[in-house]
C-alpha cells in the first residue's frame, strides 16, 4: 500500500489510498506523536482540524516538517490544498529522503519559496510596506547605489565573522531583527526561529508581539544570546512588567522602538485582509499590546488612543529601572542620534520599521552614515532594512555599521522550512559574507572601511 506522507510541524498527515478513499480525495487518516511534537503545533488545534475534516486519528508516525499551511485553525479545501506532500511511504519504508529540503537552496530562491507556503493574507503582512510603498523599495534599491572596491592579493586564507554586540559574543554581525507574529508565518514561531538562530550562534531579537512567550523564546535559544524589542505600553507599570520578565529570562538588552507612535497606513497589509479587525494572539500576554490605530479624520482634529507616552522622560524613566543597555531603533538622522546617547543609550539601530511606517521616510542605508559620523565612539550603531545578500551586509559594515539586521528574509525563511529553513538562511548568508570578504581582500568584518566601498557609477 503507498501511504503519501504530509508534513506540518514535527507531525505528519497520511493518506492512504483504498476503493473507499481515491488517491485524489481527502486523508482519512491523521497519524500523530503527541510525545514528540514539542509543540510545533499545538496538539488541541490539531484535533480541531481532525474534526473539522471527519478524520479518524490512527497510529504514530513522525517526520519533519517540509510545509503547512499558515493559520492550522482555518478550514476550506483552498487552505488544505496547501499543505505540500512530502514523501512516499510504501510498504513502512521512505522511498526518498525527508526533512532535509526546506523548499530553496540558494539566498535568491527563499522569498518565492516562501510565498509558496503562505496564504494571500499572511504574505500580505510580511510585504507589505506603508502608503505607496516607496520606502519599501527604497531600502533594497539603496544598495544598488554602491559598489564594493576588491583589494587583491591579499593573500587571505582564513576568514573569521565574529564579533561582539553590545559585549555579547556573537558568530556574525548580523542579527535576527525583531518582527510579529511568527506563528501566523510557521507554526513553530519564534521558537523555530530562535533555535534555528541559536543553532549557529547568530543573535536574535524578539518582539513584544511575538507569538511565543519571551520565557518561550529564551528556552528556544538556549545559550546563544539574546535581546528583547519593547514596544511602550500605555501604562509604563505594563513596560516595566515586560522588562522584568525579560531581565529574568536572561535577555541581554532591550531594543526600544521609538518610530511607531501609531502604525502606518499599510495600505497592502489591509487589502489582504490580516490583521483588520483584530490583532493575531501574542505569547507575552494582555499586558503586550500593539501599537494604537490612527484615528479618522472628521473634519476636526484627530487623537490618538491606547497608547502610551513617547517622549525623552520615558526613556530616562526606563533607563532608571533596567540594568540592561538600552538600544533605541528607529533612529534614521545625525540629531536623533545624538540625543539617544544623549539619554544614555548604548546603541542605536538605523531602522525605518521595514518601510511598515513612515512612507518617503530615508532609505536606511541612505541614513547610516550620517547617524554613524553623529555617534562616533560614544555607541554602536546597526542598520536594518533591504539586506538581502552576504554582499549587502559587508556595504553597510563599511559604511560603519557594527551590526547588519535581518528582517522579511528570516519570515521567508520561517515560512519556507521552519527552524532548518532559518539555519539554513542564515547558514547560506554567512557563507557568503565569508565569500565576499575573502573576494576584498579581508578576514574579517572589523577589517571592512569606507576604502572598500564607493558610490556606484565613480571610480
Amino acid at each position: 500500500m503507498t501511504r503519501e506522507v504530509y508534513g506540518f510541524g514535527k507531525v505528519s498527515l497520511l493518506r492512504r489510498a483504498s476503493p473507499l478513499r481515491p488517491s485524489s480525495g481527502l486523508p482519512p487518516v491523521v497519524e500523530v506523536d503527541e510525545a514528540e511534537n514539542e509543540g510545533h503545533v499545538p496538539i488541541p488545534e490539531l484535533r480541531q482540524v481532525v474534526r473539522a475534516r471527519r478524520l479518524n486519528v490512527g497510529v504514530v508516525k513522525l517526520v519533519r516538517r517540509l510545509g503547512w499551511p499558515s493559520r492550522p485553525m482555518g478550514s476550506g479545501r483552498a487552505r488544505w490544498a496547501q499543505i505540500r506532500r512530502s514523501a512516499t511511504l510504501t510498504g513502512g519504508e521512505l522511498t526518498r529522503k525527508v526533512g532535509r529540503a526546506v523548499g530553496f537552496r540558494t539566498l535568491g530562491d527563499v522569498q518565492a519559496a516562501a510565498r509558496r507556503s503562505v496564504d494571500a493574507g499572511v504574505w500580505g503582512f510580511i510585504e507589505g510596506g506603508s502608503g505607496e510603498e516607496r520606502t519599501l523599495r527604497a531600502n533594497v534599491a539603496a544598495f544598488e547605489r554602491w559598489t564594493l572596491r576588491p583589494d587583491v592579493l591579499q593573500n587571505v586564507r582564513e576568514v573569521g565573522l565574529g564579533t561582539t554586540l553590545l559585549g555579547s559574543a556573537v558568530s556574525a554581525p548580523f542579527f535576527v531583527a525583531p518582527t510579529a507574529y511568527h506563528r501566523e508565518v510557521h507554526p513553530g514561531g519564534e521558537r523555530a526561529t530562535a533555535a534555528g538562530a541559536s543553532a549557529l550562534g547568530v543573535l536574535g531579537v524578539y518582539s513584544t508581539l511575538s507569538s511565543d512567550s519571551l520565557e518561550a523564546i529564551a528556552e528556544a535559544s538556549g545559550t546563544a544570546p539574546r535581546w528583547f524589542q519593547l514596544y511602550l505600553q500605555a501604562e509604563f507599570s505594563d513596560s516595566l512588567a515586560l522588562v522584568r520578565r525579560a531581565e529574568r529570562a536572561g535577555y541581554c538588552a532591550l531594543v526600544v522602538t521609538v518610530d511607531t507612535p501609531v502604525l502606518g497606513s499599510r495600505d497592502r497589509q489591509g487589502r489582504s485582509g490580516f490583521a483588520v479587525r483584530r490583532a493575531p494572539p501574542v505569547g507575552n500576554g494582555r499586558g503586550a499590546r500593539m501599537p494604537p490605530r490612527g484615528s479618522a479624520w472628521d473634519g476636526a482634529g484627530v487623537k490618538l488612543a491606547g497608547g502610551g507616552e513617547e517622549s525623552w522622560a520615558t526613556i530616562d524613566r526606563l533607563r532608571r529601572s533596567t540594568r540592561l543597555p538600552i538600544v533605541l531603533k528607529g533612529v534614521l538622522t545625525a540629531a536623533t542620534a545624538r540625543r539617544s546617547v544623549a539619554h544614555g543609550a548604548r546603541a542605536v539601530i538605523v531602522s525605518n520599521h521595514g518601510g511598515r511606517q513612515l512612507d518617503l521616510a530615508p532609505a536606511t542605508l541612505d541614513a547610516l552614515p550620517e547617524v554613524v559620523k553623529a555617534v562616533g565612539r560614544r555607541a554602536e550603531v546597526y542598520v536594518d532594512g533591504g539586506v538581502r545578500r552576504g554582499s549587502d551586509v559587508a556595504v553597510a559594515l563599511a559604511l560603519g555599521a557594527r551590526g547588519v539586521g535581518i528582517g522579511r528574509p528570516i519570515l521567508w525563511a520561517l515560512a519556507a522550512g521552519g527552524r532548518a529553513g532559518v539555519e539554513r538562511y542564515l547558514r547560506l548568508l554567512g557563507t557568503e559574507l565569508s565569500n565576499t570578504l575573502v573576494l576584498l581582500g579581508r578576514s574579517s568584518p572589523a577589517a571592512l572601511d569606507r576604502r572598500l566601498v564607493a558610490p556606484a557609477g565613480t571610480r
